[in-house]
């Protein structure tokens, strides 16, 4: 189905140190086929996936040599809504492709598209909100739904147009356990129905039983192919790889857990939102000087309870309370510093380095440097944060967190799209801080973080924490493994 002849493409920007070029890449893909494409961050996975699915040469500019195919055809000479019908792609960030402000209309926008009488519309939505379990989300703000729940809504707009082929970049990286399990069954029901799928991914544990190929990219080359069955025999670590089964996965970091405990301690914590209870905690305690785990389903209320300990949220009601101080939100506001899920609304700065510099209250560009090179961006130093991926821009807030020396962190979905490498340089960082003293709160979705890095879990349902332990292992698995 797709055939890629000896293609090449640099990205035209002045930025030398950019990757995300790819050099002398040949690849067949047949009909039916689903087809992993891995690697390290920047290896190039990204920009295979723009060439194929046509992004690459309508959207983005820069020098190309060779051809991309589809049944035959010149990807680059074919119509924008001929592949439009014929692939249906889903991004890293979702809110790239979304063109309505409510979720209902943005499932079945591609179909309005393409003139669809209003029955088959009405048909197409019921069979894609079955397919995605996707109840609770209809008839929804666009702007008032979690990251993950985006993603969600991303897969069964794309999924409503019924093409013949999806390629997906990172399709994952927000979405919650049950989530992401679900996302494979849904490819699994693709390849049933003899559809082509590529998928560009750092994370594996769900693709396990739906892979037909895996194609490993190093540098912008193709270095190493497989089979399923000899995937699944090699040592996914060295190659710098997530783990393909999550059983293979332990605790780390279960050694530092503090012995003589202080607590933060919540009381009558609570926020609504247009008179609708997002947020309940009528008295928790909380362990201080831990890496901290916040845990739940999309939705949960998560990072609503993240905005509230920070001192973002005005309307927040009742108390938290430190070494035997009530702090009220301008004082939380500023003994703690949160990285947000979307860092794209909290970088400010001309270059790398600017950014960090602007988090710290005395600048100090050798402490800036060390930080950068920790967390593998120091080669980044000079670039606009804007220029880079969604991974870098991740890790350039993460070193922005960290440079600001206070003394509560809040990271909403740290290694969202981090491959195994740069997850564990943050981990590292976490780690290094907890050691300093300071608490971190990590809400998040990625099991070999937790396992790697947290000491202590809180668990959200429904706005409520319904679960508040030190790390267990036999617990966070009936969470997260299906």
């Amino acid at each position: 189905m797709f055939k890629i002849d000896n293609l090449s493409f640099s990205y035209n920007t002045n930025e030398k140190e950019l990757k995300n070029n790819v050099e002398n890449i040949n690849l067949k893909i047949k009909k039916g086929e689903v087809v992993l494409l891995c690697g390290e961050s920047g290896c190039g996975k990204t920009t295979t996936t723009r060439c194929l699915n046509g992004l690459i040469p309508y959207f983005f500019n820069g020098q190309r040599t060779g051809e991309a195919y589809l049944n035959g055809k010149k990807i680059s000479e074919m119509p924008i809504y001929k592949l439009a019908e014929n692939i249906g792609s889903v991004f890293q960030d979702p809110k790239t492709q979304f063109f309505n402000v409510d979720t209902t209309s943005e499932i079945i926008f591609g179909c309005e598209n393409l003139s669809m009488p209003e029955n088959e519309l009405k048909k197409r939505l019921k069979t894609v909100v079955d397919e995605f379990k996707l109840y609770n989300l209809l008839d929804k703000s666009i702007f008032k739904i979690s990251g993950g729940e985006k993603q969600k809504i991303a897969c069964a707009s794309v999924n409503a147009v019924y093409p013949d082929a999806f390629i997906l970049d990172e399709p994952s990286s927000n979405l919650d356990s049950e989530s992401s399990w679900n996302l494979r069954d849904i490819l699994q029901k693709w390849k049933a129905d003899g559809k082509t799928v590529v998928i560009a991914e750092h994370k594996l544990f769900f693709l396990e039983d739906v892979l037909d190929r895996v194609i490993f990219f190093k540098n912008g080359k193709i270095e190493s192919e497989w089979n399923i069955d000899e995937f699944k025999k090699i040592n996914h670590r060295k190659l710098g790889l997530r783990q393909l089964n999550l059983n293979n996965l332990k605790v780390y970091h279960n050694d530092y857990y503090s012995k003589n405990q202080e607590f933060f301690e919540l009381k009558n914590f609570t926020f609504k939102y247009d008179k609708s209870p997002i947020l309940d905690i009528k008295h928790v305690q909380i362990p201080k000087n831990e890496i901290i785990a916040i845990i739940g389903k999309n939705g949960a209320g998560k990072s609503t309870f993240a905005h509230c300990l920070c001192g973002l949220e005005r309307s927040c009601k009742g108390e938290l309370i430190l070494d035997n101080k009530v702090l009220k939100r301008k004082e939380r506001l500023k003994k703690s510093y949160m990285v947000m899920q979307d860092v794209n609304h909290q970088l400010f700065a001309e270059s790398v380095i600017d950014e960090v510099l602007l988090s710290m209250d005395d600048e100090n560009e050798e402490l800036a440097e060390d930080i950068l090179k920790n967390l593998n961006l120091i080669h980044l130093r000079d670039v606009h944060p804007m220029a880079l991926s969604g991974g870098e821009k991740q890790r350039v807030a993460i070193a922005s967190a960290i440079a600001s020396k206070k003394e509560i962190l809040v990271f909403d979905e740290p290694t969202s799209g981090l491959d195994l490498k740069n997850m564990m340089d943050v981990s590292k960082n976490l780690i290094y801080l907890q050691k300093l003293g300071i608490t971190s709160f990590i809400i998040t979705h990625d099991y070999e973080l937790i396992l790697e890095t947290c000491t202590h879990i809180i668990h959200f349902d429904n706005g409520l924490i319904i679960d508040n332990y030190k790390i267990d292992e036999e617990k966070l698995k009936k969470f997260f493994i299906k």
